[in-house]
Formats: C-alpha cells, structure tokens, sequence
C-alpha cells in the first residue's frame, strides 16, 4: 500500500514538473518566437513568457540579428557575351519572424536563388568593361531589388556587395596585357613629361644665366668706359696743369735771366764769348745735319758790338746796357679765371704732379741762372729760392 503510494506521488511530482516546463518559454535576446495554439499561429514571442501546456508550441526560433551570407560564386554572361564569375555577399535581418516562418519555407535559400537571379539579370545588362568599373551601380541595383522581393518574406536587405569579378583565362590575359601596355603607356608620357619639364626648367636657368651675365658685362663695360672716361679727364687736366706750370716757370726763369742780365751789364767781348760758347751747342741738334761757321769772326763781333754798344773814347765799342726798369710788366703767377679750367684738389696724383713740376722749374730756372752767373764776370749769383 504505502509503495503503491509513493509511486503514485512521484507519478504526480513528474508530471507537475513536466507541466511547469511546458508553460514557462525562455527566449534568449535578439532571438523570437512563433507560438501556435493548437497548429494555428497566435504570437511571436520573446523573453519569458508562460504557455499554456499541451494548448500552446513553439513553431521556430528566428535570429532577429543582421545575418550575412556568403554564396558560391555564381556565373553570369555580359552584355558582349562574355561569362564572369561573380562571388556576392548579402546582408540581411528578419524583421517580421512570422513572415519569415509562414512565408517561404526557406528564407535563406530563397536569398540565394534571388540573388543569383537578379545579379544575372542586372550584368546581362552591362558589357565586360561596365561590370568591371561599376561595382556601386550594381550593388545599389541588388540591393533595391532584393529589399523589394523580400520584403513579404519579413526581410530587410542592408546591403549586397560583390567580393569578386572572374572574367575568363583568356580574357584576364588580355587584360593583364592591356594593363601593361597601359601602364608603360603611361610611364612613357610620365618620362616624356619629365624630359620636357627638364628640358624647360633648364632652358629657362640657362636664359637667366645669359640675361644676368649680358647685365654684368653691360655694367662692366659701362663701369670700364666711365673709368676710362674719368681717367683721361684726370690725365688731360694734370697734363694741363703741368703744361701751364712748366710755361709759368719758363717765363719765370726768362724774366729772372733778362733781369740778371741787365744787372750785370755784360761787354761786346763778354757777349761774343758766349756767343762762341753757344755754336757747339746749337750744333748738337739732330736736324742740323750742315752747320756752316762764318769765315771772319772780327767782322761778325764788330757788326755785333756795334748794334749792342756804343763807341767810348778810345774808339772802342762798349755794351751799354738801357736803364733797369723796376716796373716792367711780368707774368703773373696765376692769372685770374685759371684754376676754373683744372682742379688738383680733389686727386693726390695730380697734386703730386703739379707739386713736381713746380719743383722742376724752380730747379730749372735756378740752374739756368747759377750757369749764367758763372759765365758772366762780375754778374751776381742769384740767391737760391
């Protein structure tokens, strides 16, 4: 008796317990639902949630997260008859679980064979070259296509991307050799373009070279012919200068000589001396080539005596020299106006000059005078300056 109930209490514990995990329903997050009640669809559910035991069932579980697929590549033939191998990825959620349950039996294989459908139809649209440069145009054609059919399956399509474009073998080849001859296409005209940007660059520094050193020999020049200009002003007015000086002391030493001259009251003999005295010297010239001496030196210095003197008492010519004038006109040691024509002031070698001319002069004049006093009996010597 007391076995048969204790079998019967755990009969009863069993199914109490069998009960209560048919009434409870735990769906974990992002996950939903669909509970029919006696086969036919009542909710979709999510989280905890109680059920009615032997009444309610849970139909299917549905991931409500974004999914993403990858299919097989897919082949498809282009507008010029060319067949491509296309790998696509799609990317997609459930938003109505129902829909998704009740409408398709499988969603995904239905994603797929869509896919394939629509990427068909859309590249058989498009030539090889298009399909290769206009992978936005037909992910954007995809995805609009796709989003619209699945929509009543309680899908919502995020995106389609195509992974990778195959096109044939020998189409690859052909590419991979156009590419090439593109690419050393364009490394010619990049070398081409750098050479003539070279060529440009230097041309235009090899005209500035020339432009600036045309400048610097222009100015050169220029500098040369002012210096040269300026140099011969200078010369021709230390010539000037030193031309006037060595005239100034010539008549100089031609007034102190007359002067010392008539002081010293020379005699016809005297005079007819240095007159002998003076032939020799006369006779050094280069252009005297035939000198001829007069034959009668007696008549000579009597005409002479008689021009320059006059008979004394003895009947013999004597040199009567005129009357020392004291206020005879003389030249002037710088006559006025003369120093606008030069100016030594502002070049020390021409001062240097002018100092030296005047110096010579002097020399030459002292000398001339110390010569004629020595000569002369009785003259003075002149006191030196």
């Amino acid at each position: 008796m007391e076995a048969t109930l204790l079998a019967v209490v755990l009969v009863l514990v069993l199914f109490a317990v069998v009960l209560l995990a048919k009434s409870v329903a735990l769906i974990p997050q992002a996950e939903a639902a669909v509970v029919e009640r006696f086969g036919k669809y009542t909710r979709t559910i999510s989280g905890l949630n109680f059920l009615i035991p032997f009444a309610d069932t849970i139909r299917a579980r549905v991931d409500t997260r974004e999914q993403v697929v990858s299919f097989p590549p897919q082949s498809a033939i282009t507008k010029d008859n060319l067949r491509l191998m296309i790998d696509t990825v799609v990317y997609f959620r459930v938003t109505d679980p129902s829909a998704a349950v009740y409408g398709i039996n499988n969603y995904i294989g239905g994603v797929e064979q869509l896919t394939t459908t629509t990427l068909r139809n859309v590249v058989g649209g498009m030539t090889l070259e298009e399909t290769l440069t206009s992978r936005d145009v037909i992910n954007q054609q995809l995805s609009g296509a796709l989003d619209e059919k699945t929509s009543g399956w309680g899908l919502k399509v995020g995106g389609v991307e195509l992974r990778s474009i195959d096109p044939p073998p020998s189409v690859q080849e052909s590419m991979e050799k156009q590419m090439k001859a593109d690419r050393e296409k364009r490394a010619t005209i990049l070398t081409a373009e750098g050479h003539r940007e070279s060529a440009i660059r230097t041309a235009e520094g090899d005209k500035q070279a020339r432009i600036l050193q045309a400048e610097g020999q222009k100015q050169a020049s220029i500098l040369d012919a002012e210096g040269e200009r300026q140099s011969m002003i200078l010369r021709a007015q230390g010539d000037r200068a030193a031309a006037y000086l060595r005239a100034q002391g010539e008549a100089k030493a031609i007034e102190k000589t007359f002067a010392a001259i008539k002081k010293a009251r020379p005699t016809p003999e005297l005079l007819a001396f240095r007159y002998l005295q003076t032939l020799p010297e006369m006779a050094k010239g280069d252009a005297n080539k035939v000198w001829v001496v007069p034959s009668d030196y007696n008549a000579t210095l009597q005409a002479f005596a008689k021009q320059l003197g006059a008979p004394g008492k003895d009947g013999v010519f004597r040199f009567e020299p005129s009357p020392v004038e004291e206020d005879l006109p003389r030249p002037e040691d710088d006559a006025e106006g003369i120093e606008e024509g030069f100016d030594t002031t502002t070049d020390p070698e021409i001062t240097a000059a002018v100092r030296a001319a005047e110096a010579e002069a002097q020399k030459s004049v002292a000398g001339s005078l110390t010569e004629l006093s020595g000569g002369i009996p009785g003259m003075p010597v002149p006191p030196k300056e």
